[in-house]
């Protein structure tokens, strides 16, 4: 039978009332298990406050993550930890180099098309949770929520307050570009977010067309705005000839999980 360690004993109250007013919660956390360690194997003061400190900063890193992916609207949870790099038409190469995200930090664009299914939408996804991991900031959209993001500020006039605001992101996702047929709100939209972030701020989209098509979704002469300045620093990739990994996936039975 495992007898477990006693619990170690609680903060003084003037400690953990300290503690509390100067906003230190995982201090606090961590501060009577450190405490005895450090007690018992007989620690350096110094040892101390750097673990205490570390515990701390450790801490508002991961609720700073867990925040900026709260508000970043990204859907699915889908990360490179379920990514088949291997299966996928891009190639690797290309993969590891945006996955380096300094396509990010030149305020490039990446836009990856093909049909349904080649994980597009996988792909740019996980680039997303990997730029908030990395300390970036990130919004991700559909077509449909920038039209409803711009009929929602078009009535008080402050659409430009709401672009400048989605736009102070790093990265910014559009997602399902070309799937369904595209409103006037929607297209005047893509364009104003496209427009505002040009050499500014990242975009990354997936689309079931090259952008050389868009002409076929919107007004051509709003088409010729939006792709000339999306593709000025692109990085486009096309997936096309690859098999759906949702299909694969049904067809083999992975995805579900076995009944029993």
């Amino acid at each position: 039978m495992t007898v477990k360690p006693p619990a170690p004993p609680p903060l003084p109250d003037e400690l953990d009332r300290l503690l509390r007013r100067l906003r230190m919660p995982y201090v606090r956390r961590a501060a009577p298990e450190v405490i005895a360690t450090a007690t018992s194997q007989r620690w350096e003061h110094a040892e101390v406050l750097r673990v205490l400190l570390a515990e701390e900063a450790a801490g508002r890193d991961q609720a700073t993550i867990s925040m900026r992916r709260r508000a970043s609207g990204l859907p699915a949870g889908k990360t490179f930890d379920a990514w088949e790099s291997a299966a996928s038409v891009i190639p690797t190469q290309t993969q590891n180099a945006l996955r380096t995200l300094e396509w990010v930090n030149r305020a490039e664009v990446l836009v990856v098309c093909g049909p349904s299914g080649s994980g597009k939408s996988h792909f740019i996804e996980a680039l997303g949770h990997l730029a908030i991991d990395k300390g970036r900031t990130v919004s991700w959209h559909t077509l449909d929520s920038l039209a409803a993001l711009f009929r929602r500020h078009r009535a008080d006039d402050s659409i430009n307050k709401a672009i400048s605001k989605l736009i102070r992101s790093d990265l910014i996702l559009i997602d399902d570009v070309g799937l369904l047929p595209v409103s006037a709100d929607a297209a005047d939209a893509l364009f104003r977010v496209v427009d505002a972030a040009y050499e500014k701020r990242s975009i990354a989209i997936s689309s079931n067309i090259h952008p050389s098509g868009f002409d076929e979704l919107m007004p051509k002469t709003m088409a010729t705005a939006t792709v000339d300045r999306l593709l000025h620093h692109a990085h486009v990739i096309i997936t096309d000839g690859q098999d759906s990994y949702r299909l694969a996936q049904a067809t083999a039975g992975k995805g579900v999980k076995p009944l029993t």
